[in-house]
């Protein structure tokens, strides 16, 4: 325990992490406390985190900002779904589309009575029945919270630019009273007695002291592992891609309201449309791809000009053995990496934040509060870590050595269990929190070819001719509505 209050939160670093931070704590707690940033223009940021998942909607919105506003300011598109290609197989694809998929019944999901239909013959596609998925391919989108039969509406993230995310943030967040130093950091000292850190001390000898530091450096983890030594969980014995290469490129029209995952023989590309050019990249194990390699299978599957030389980042999959420890708490990259294959980078960033403000200390830093932070960081990671081993393991390519390896790899004990669990009973479970919903899963286990043996006895409750009428109303529904909807670029466009 420290019985220092805390009155001074330092931000080290600028970026999405950075701002994202400063932007919540300022905006719930700037009249108890004093937030200074520090950040240098001599040092760049990743910047791969260009797609967003549905809560980043919610996030905006409690910080005030208009979405028309933001969707202009950072040349943002609109985001419905996630399309895997080639993941199950080559030549296949299917999507995470966002929201729900057909109606849900009590005690009951929809794919058990789609799974039904599948076992007496009835021909359709489990994404016929997904609002998201049908507006994402036919290029339409509009806010729409709820459709007839009292069904679900439009779910809806966003494709942004980082960089300019970052600096709306900035000046959202200096209008709030956040101040902003400008240096590179040349030395940070730490109390001997208790170990916290007391002061970090700029290339031109400016000190910034404070009570509660916050490591928004990113992979170079300056304060939590540079200073602190906290040590890494390396997860790469799961994940093993660990390089990235990505160019921008010239805008395409239409302007797809979808990312796309593009698996490749070592790994998967992707493609981001934004208003003013399209962000891609490659994700690629370098035991399997060389570099150069790596870089030609990129450049050969661009449908448009670059824009920039394409740039290399290295990468290890895992996470910090503690995101909290004394005085300093890791926020973004800092606290770990997950590849960002279901744009998950932004929201760890935004609830990294929210569980700090949740855990804020009063008086002191508790240990008890330190602990109980770090219990929900490791299990929020994990799930995500868990998710996206997924989409690895279950392939059924064996066109590479590369997806070979992933069929056959030993998998964390908790997806091993959700997956025998699913194959065996169509059964999906979320739990604790954990960010993918029951949908999520169901759409990757059926995307990539885990038909269940079983499905649950409410489904077989449903006579044939009910079943029918069942999924043909849905379909009916799901298509009218999609009817109606404008084309996402002339959605933009008004704006």
């Amino acid at each position: 325990m420290n019985n220092q209050s805390i009155q001074k939160v330092v931000i080290l670093g600028g970026g999405t992490a950075g701002w994202i931070t400063a932007s919540l704590l300022a905006k719930v707690l700037g009249k108890r406390i004093d937030i200074t940033l520090v950040e240098s223009d001599d040092i760049g940021i990743v910047g791969v985190g260009e797609a967003s998942i549905p809560p980043m909607v919610n996030f905006n919105n409690a910080l005030g900002i208009d979405e028309k506003d933001f969707i202009r300011q950072t040349n943002a598109t609109i985001k419905m779904g996630i399309q895997f290609e080639h993941w199950k197989q080559q030549g296949e694809s299917y999507m995470h589309a966002f929201g729900s998929i057909g109606k849900n019944f009590p005690f009951c999901d929809f794919h058990h009575f789609w799974n039904r239909s599948q076992q007496l013959g009835i021909q359709s596609n489990f994404w016929d029945f997904s609002l998201n998925y049908q507006a994402a391919k036919q290029n339409k989108f509009a806010h729409l919270n709820q459709i007839e039969g009292n069904l679900p509406g439009i779910a809806h993230a966003y494709h942004f630019d980082a960089g300019l995310y970052a600096k709306y943030l900035r000046n959202h967040c200096e209008k709030l009273g956040v101040t902003r130093v400008e240096g590179r950091v040349d030395e940070v000292r730490v109390n001997p007695k208790n170990g916290y850190i007391d002061r970090m001390v700029l290339a031109e000898g400016r000190t910034i002291t404070g009570d509660l530091f916050i490591d928004c450096s990113g992979m170079r983890a300056v304060l939590i592992e540079k200073t602190l030594g906290i040590g890494f969980e390396d997860w790469s014995h799961w994940l093993p891609c660990n390089r990235a290469i990505t160019v921008p490129t010239e805008a395409v029209s239409p302007v797809t309201p979808y990312t796309r995952s593009i698996a490749h023989t070592a790994g998967w590309q992707w493609r981001i449309p934004l208003q003013h050019r399209t962000g891609n990249g490659i994700v690629y194990a370098s035991n399997y791809l060389s570099d150069e390699q790596a870089k030609h299978t990129l450049l050969t599957n661009l449908d448009a000009k670059p824009l920039a030389e394409p740039r290399t980042i290295s990468f290890k999959t895992g996470r910090r053995a503690q995101q909290w420890h004394k005085n300093v708490v890791s926020i973004g990259l800092s606290s770990g990496f997950l590849e960002p294959l279901e744009s998950t980078s932004i929201h760890l960033i935004q609830t990294a934040v929210i569980r700090l403000i949740k855990h804020f200390p009063h008086q002191q830093i508790n240990d008890a509060e330190v602990q109980s932070y770090n219990r929900q960081s490791q299990a929020e990671m994990e799930h995500i870590r868990d998710f996206i081993i997924l989409h690895y393991k279950l392939t059924e390519r064996d066109d590479s050595p590369f997806w070979r390896q992933c069929r056959i790899m030993q998998i964390p004990p908790s997806l091993k269990e959700k997956i025998n669990l699913f194959k065996q009973t169509g059964k999906v479970f979320r739990e604790q929190e954990e960010l993918f919903a029951e949908v999520a899963w169901q759409q990757v286990f059926l995307g990539q070819g885990a038909i269940p043996e079983d499905i649950h006895p409410l489904a077989s409750s449903l006579s044939e001719q009910q079943i029918r009428e069942l999924l043909s109303n849905l379909k009916l529904i799901i298509d009218r509505n999609v009817d109606k909807l404008p084309l996402h670029q002339q959605f933009i466009d008004s704006l």
